[in-house]
């Protein structure tokens, strides 16, 4: 029996986030949030595969090729999600559930809501809940998947 497979795809500058304010992110830097995603998709017998482009076309690459390889799709595209309609297509296009997870934008530093044009073609956005964000992103994959 093959394993289900999901992939994490994370957008431009997110890799800084263990070096702004870490009183900010409280779950510290980016490969800290996807080792604890790794260690969850291994608790429930899947894998996810974690990558960072920072290149919008480098992900939308990897989004076409996931159909041959993936069950599903976690996106974090930090300030693509605000303008990036090439990426939107990309996802609406791929015929795989994805969720766009975000981690947060609710601190005195950041003002703004988080505003997507890919939340529409996202199966659902998790967001401000740091790594758990991601978390329960790959929850819903899951229970997704094995519904089928």
């Amino acid at each position: 029996m093959n394993q289900t497979r999901y992939l994490c795809l994370s957008g431009p500058n997110l890799n800084l986030l263990g070096d702004r304010d870490i009183s900010i992110y409280q779950h510290g830097s980016l490969d800290n949030i996807h080792t604890h995603l790794q260690q969850r998709a291994a608790d429930l017998g899947e894998a996810i595969d974690c990558l960072q482009f920072n290149h919008e076309g480098d992900l939308i690459d990897a989004i076409q090729e996931a159909t041959k390889t993936y069950a599903g799709i976690i996106i974090n595209a930090g300030a693509l999600a605000h303008y990036s309609y090439s990426l939107r297509s990309a996802i609406g296009s791929c015929m795989l559930p994805c969720v766009e997870v975000f981690i947060s934008n609710v601190h005195g530093r950041e003002e703004f809501r988080h505003e997507s044009v890919l939340a529409s073609v996202c199966w659902g956005v998790i967001g401000g809940l740091g790594k758990n964000s991601y978390l329960l992103a790959l929850d819903a994959l899951h229970h997704h998947t094995n519904m089928r």
